[in-house]
């Protein structure tokens, strides 16, 4: 059982006490409502377990960690290197509307990040910037 102690001004202690015999008392907090309204769900039960931290045997439980938060998506799908790999590999005749309406046709030898290399039978090879390119379509396919 607690000792019930009378309060004495803090000169007093010192000077009676000392430093040495000094007695530290742990007030037992209820942690149901966590500076907030109980709202009425109390109703004197103890619902430490329910917010993470238990009293067993005076001791206190951390709340178990975090599950690591999600991490967003890629914005990259690679689905446009995708694209150009299987072009380049079989060699497929493309044709390529730039966005002032002129329409190339060639196939994709390399590409890289900002351009693409067009080579063309009977016509110079290309190397066009993709922001000039309005879009592409393999040859073989009917335009709508």
């Amino acid at each position: 059982m607690k000792e019930i102690l009378e309060p004495v001004p803090a000169e007093q202690i010192v000077e009676t006490e000392g430093y040495a015999n000094r007695k530290l008392i742990r007030p037992s907090l209820n942690r149901n409502d966590h500076g907030h309204n109980n709202h009425g769900n109390n109703h004197g039960t103890n619902h430490n377990s329910s917010h993470g931290t238990n009293q067993v045997s005076g001791e206190r439980r951390e709340r178990p960690a975090a599950a690591p938060k999600k991490v967003a998506p890629s914005e990259q799908t690679n689905a446009e290197n995708f694209y150009y790999q299987k072009q380049m590999q079989t060699k497929t005749p493309m044709v390529i509307v730039l966005r002032d309406g002129e329409e190339v046709h060639g196939y994709i030898e390399w590409y890289d990040k900002g351009c693409i290399k067009l080579n063309r039978t009977g016509a110079p090879n290309l190397m066009i910037y993709k922001p000039a390119i309005k879009y592409m379509f393999k040859e073989g396919e009917i335009r709508r």
